[in-house]
């Protein structure tokens, strides 16, 4: 009798250290890695960036150059060179090369004009492409001599586009790694949404 009893007293602690462990590991913890998960999840889901309808309409991670047809009105700030999401393929020129030297030149005479500014106005990186192709952030420089064409094509001040472009500047990451830049992507939506919400971003129904 006393086996027996021993027995079941033995076999009711597994039973009750079993369905202890399963709450605790089959729930509470499960639970608690995807509560912590949710913390930032923004970013661990590619920092979808969302129009005033809610739509998905990008990423604040990766740079998309907005592409206009020749003559028409330009009315959104660009990226680096090269920032095609399609096609971000670095080359192998190196600084000595003049096929490189050559495209850089090309580059900064077109946004010189683009701009309406002298070509020594064209910063560094508005003529190179970053190591990925894609990269979403030019300089504070890059972003000022855009600033005026913007304002006058979307008819507002320049200070407004100004307060804007300092809303999307960023300093360096932890405070010490790189520079201040500005994040285009969440630049032109902003844009988008403040001076021209009824125009179509193509994103559909996505909720």
């Amino acid at each position: 009798m006393r086996f027996v009893q021993g027995f079941l007293r033995q076999v009711l602690a597994g039973l009750a250290v079993l369905l202890a462990l399963t709450v605790i590991l089959g729930i509470g913890y499960p639970a608690a890695v995807w509560g912590i998960s949710r913390i930032g999840s923004d970013s661990a889901e590619g920092s979808p960036l969302r129009d005033a309808q809610g739509c998905v309409v990008g990423s604040a991670l990766i740079g998309v150059d907005p592409q206009v047809a020749p003559g028409e009105p330009d009315p959104f700030f660009h990226t680096r060179a090269g920032a095609d999401p399609a096609a971000a393929v670095p080359s192998n020129l190196g600084p000595a090369s003049e096929v490189l030297a050559s495209a850089v030149e090309q580059r900064r005479a077109a946004i010189a004009a683009r701009e309406n500014v002298d070509p020594t106005a064209v910063p560094a990186d508005a003529v190179t492409g970053s190591g990925s192709g894609v990269d979403p952030d030019i300089s504070p420089a890059y972003a000022a001599i855009q600033a005026a064409r913007v304002a006058q094509v979307n008819g507002v001040s320049l200070s407004d586009v100004e307060a804007l472009v300092a809303e999307h500047t960023h300093g360096p990451q932890y405070g010490v790694l790189g520079a201040e830049a500005v994040n285009v992507p969440e630049l032109n939506l902003a844009l988008r949404d403040t001076y021209r919400p009824g125009e179509e971003t193509g994103c559909g129904g996505q909720g």
